[in-house]
């Protein structure tokens, strides 16, 4: 007789935990607010501002977004902080973890270390599995209860290669398993640059299908509880230089809701859109659609 394989709930430590995160965030009328950006991209912000990027005027600044969790958190389930952020005190000195955590906001952390380009190839690979079970182990002791970490896809007539594709996808796979046996909702981020270009829709819905096939089939294999997961996916858009030109909100809206009925299980219970490059009001308007 053949031995039926036995089958473990990676997530079961800290089921209770992972699924009160996830209530918390996906409750109606909520989203996410990304506040990961590196000292390097904050910086360029405070070049503008002629506010000089120190360590100081960071706290200060995410202190400004932080005071108004009272108010926020009517909008607001969670915030994605960047690393040193998440060790960030109020001028009173209490951690920002507890101040979002008191006002109902989950705090997560961003978790990948970057991108470089895969050997033979101009794609990119997402950097920061070393020692990723011993930094989520720091980061949920210090208050974080998610994570982010992002994975990118060029879209042109031959790109991405299967090679990147198969690259990112154990990674985001290892990186899933990795935080749900740590008691991290992780954010599964295959984000397909559609907005990059000169391709048409139809090309950005077949790469995306691709992209999504992948990746849950190495989260699969990986053994990651689909219910505990947050899927962070792209719309289906064209290129900025397609010559065809915009895809109307309600066409946007029926090509990604198809590209995600053909590729994610049921057992996915949040689906939240990154914007991709779009202006804030093209985002809320195919959002809306």
């Amino acid at each position: 007789k053949k031995k039926k394989m036995s089958t473990t709930d990676i997530s079961a430590k800290f089921g209770k935990v992972l699924d009160s995160t996830l209530d918390t965030i996906c409750a109606p009328g909520k989203g996410l607010l990304a506040a990961d950006e590196s000292t390097g991209t904050i910086g360029k912000r405070f070049t503008g501002i002629n506010v000089e990027n120190t360590e100081k005027n960071r706290q200060q600044y995410r202190q400004l977004l932080f005071s108004d969790c009272a108010k926020s958190n009517k909008y607001i389930g969670g915030v994605i902080m960047y690393t040193e952020t998440l060790f960030q005190k109020m001028d009173d000195g209490t951690d920002f973890t507890k101040v979002l955590t008191s006002n109902g906001i989950v705090p997560g952390v961003k978790v990948d270390l970057g991108q470089r380009v895969i050997g033979g190839t101009t794609e990119l690979r997402t950097q920061g599995m070393d020692g990723l079970t011993k930094r989520c182990e720091k980061y949920y002791n210090q208050g974080a209860r998610f994570a982010k970490w992002r994975a990118s896809y060029e879209v042109s007539k031959t790109l991405p290669s299967d090679l990147a594709i198969e690259e990112q996808s154990i990674q985001l796979a290892r990186y899933a398993s990795i935080c749900q046996q740590t008691g991290l909702v992780p954010i599964v981020e295959p984000e397909v640059l559609v907005v990059v270009g000169d391709h048409d829709a139809k090309r950005s819905y077949e790469v995306t299908k691709k992209v999504l096939a992948a990746t849950f089939y190495y989260l699969a294999k990986h053994k990651v509880n689909l219910s505990r997961i947050i899927l962070k996916p792209n719309m289906i858009l064209p290129g900025r230089g397609c010559k065809s030109g915009k895809s109307t909100p309600e066409q946007v809206a029926k090509d990604t809701l198809d590209v995600l009925r053909d590729t994610v299980p049921s057992t996915v219970r949040a689906i939240l859109f990154l914007s991709g490059g779009q202006t804030e009001d093209e985002a809320a308007e195919n959002l809306n659609a």
